[in-house]
């Protein structure tokens, strides 16, 4: 599976042959530290200052390393599959090399990071539901306005919690028909790949 790359990120990614071959190993640095503390102007500069660059090309340079190696850690890509998408780029060798030594020291590190990033969502514990017909009222002796009650029950973090829906059968009908369509995009191998690779 390649990693496809935007325009914005390649021209991020450009500013690493203005900066170096050696200087990889630097921003490689400052990119993990980006992901693990948030972002460090101070260490930019520092690093700009080693290397007689301006901070702007070091700042774009970080953030192009930051998404390579994210995305390319959240899919779990192989070692060619690395190669290949960074090909496209153009870069030396001796900078393509230092780009995939980068990538497969940090991946693991890098995957554990974006796993504690990601929010815990909470997960369903039980349903309960209601369904009320309203026949008549005062100003219409004959109506029939149905509504389907429902109380959702939650796990999160250990703690239960419960959110009360509602809703009438016509919108109940449409929500159960777009999740079972998702429910069959789901099957398909192209969704099961990127499943897969998630994990």
């Amino acid at each position: 599976m390649l990693l496809v790359l935007s325009a914005e990120h390649r021209a991020h990614l450009g500013c690493l042959p203005r900066a170096g071959g050696a200087a990889v190993g630097d921003l490689g640095r400052l990119a993990l530290e980006q992901l693990r503390r948030g972002a460090a102007p101070r260490a930019c500069e520092s690093v700009a200052r080693k290397l007689n660059i301006s901070v702007d090309i070091i700042q774009h340079g970080v953030e192009g390393l930051v998404y390579l190696l994210t995305e390319s850690s959240k899919l779990m890509i192989s070692e060619v599959d690395f190669q290949d998408s960074i090909n496209v780029l153009g870069f030396s060798d001796e900078l393509n090399k230092s780009l995939l030594q980068l990538y497969l020291d940090n991946r693991k590190e890098i995957r554990s990071i974006l796993g504690e990033l990601a929010p815990r969502l909470p997960s369903y514990h039980s349903l309960e539901w209601r369904l009320d017909v309203q026949l008549a009222s005062r100003s219409l002796r004959q109506q029939i306005k149905p509504a389907v009650t429902m109380k959702l029950h939650l796990n999160q973090n250990e703690d239960q919690t419960a959110q009360v829906l509602q809703t009438d059968p016509a919108t109940l009908l449409h929500l159960i028909q777009q999740l079972e369509q998702a429910l069959g995009e789901m099957k398909m191998n192209h969704c099961r790949r990127i499943v897969r690779n998630m994990k």
